[in-house]
């Protein structure tokens, strides 16, 4: 009877910890804004993970419209709850698009780094680019936060979480700024090769 708990306890203790949260952290672009939630870049990584690590859980916290003030203000209680290994962090676009401080954004991009490393989250970060139309100053500082802060803190980066789709205008909504949900796959694609390396097998 002994050796049965034990083992049972055992069992327990191994399902209990191989259970892997990835928590992805983001905008409108990560919350499928204008298409079906099942049909977004999320939802089809769950899916590809239910498949191949299926110990994995996705939780999306994205949000539209967030800033990254906003995505470092709901982000402790986030680690909190959920306890992640992993964190997506899809944040920036917005401030870009609202032309605002690129110091305040990179800076708020720290801290969520930061707070995800204190609780030995495993950091990606997702790098975004805007339009040409707002100089090419204010460009090429947003641009090179993300790599930047990807070498400070030695975390994953996906160059460019929009590649080939940001600019194809077959794969926008009539918005022009949002991905259909044709786009979402490659989305998915640009994301999985810098994730699958930290992974962990069951």
């Amino acid at each position: 009877m002994v050796k049965l708990f034990g083992s049972l306890l055992l069992l327990f203790t191994t399902i209990a910890y191989s259970n892997e949260t990835i928590l992805v952290v983001g905008d409108s672009l990560s919350a499928a804004y204008g298409i079906d939630p099942q049909q977004g870049w999320v939802a089809l990584l769950q899916e590809r993970l239910k498949q191949t690590y299926p110990h994995y859980t996705v939780v999306n916290s994205s949000i539209d419209g967030n800033t990254t003030t906003e995505g470092l203000q709901r982000l402790p209680e986030l680690l909190k709850k959920y306890q992640p290994s992993i964190v997506l962090l899809e944040e920036g676009a917005n401030d870009g698009l609202r032309g605002l401080p690129i110091q305040a954004m990179e800076n708020n991009l720290a801290q969520m780094i930061e707070l995800c490393q204190q609780q030995s989250s495993q950091v990606v970060l997702l790098g975004m680019r805007i339009p040409p139309n707002y100089g090419p100053k204010y460009t090429e500082q947003f641009t090179a936060v993300y790599p930047a802060l990807s070498k400070k803190y030695n975390t994953a980066l996906v160059d460019f979480f929009l590649d080939g789709v940001g600019d194809n205008e077959a794969l926008k909504q009539n918005d022009r700024l949002h991905p259909t949900a044709s786009a979402q796959p490659k989305i998915l694609e640009n994301v999985w090769p810098t994730l699958k390396p930290l992974l962990k097998q069951q």
